[in-house]
């Protein structure tokens, strides 16, 4: 699963042909989770509050790139980095 951007501590990964909704990894100080692209809403885990937020900003700021590399993720082809939250 590549690593697409890091930040305060934060890892955004995406896995290769993954299961809708369109959505990417979270990893931050063990705990991992779920996001969904379009709404920055967590699908599967918990992350605390703060991290959260600065989760939803991010998607926010960076949903071109993140559902461009779930269409290339979905053909198997290099997922391109992303820049960390601004």
């Amino acid at each position: 699963m590549p690593t697409i951007s890091r930040f305060k501590g934060i890892q955004v990964r995406m896995y290769y042909f993954e299961h809708p909704p369109p959505h990417f990894h979270i990893r931050y100080s063990g705990i991992e989770a779920a996001v969904e692209i379009l709404s920055g809403k967590v699908l599967e885990g918990t992350l605390p509050v703060r991290i959260e937020r600065l989760i939803k900003k991010w998607t926010r700021q960076n949903r071109r790139a993140l559902d461009r590399n779930w269409i290339l993720a979905k053909w198997n082809k290099p997922l391109l980095a992303v820049s960390p939250l601004e």
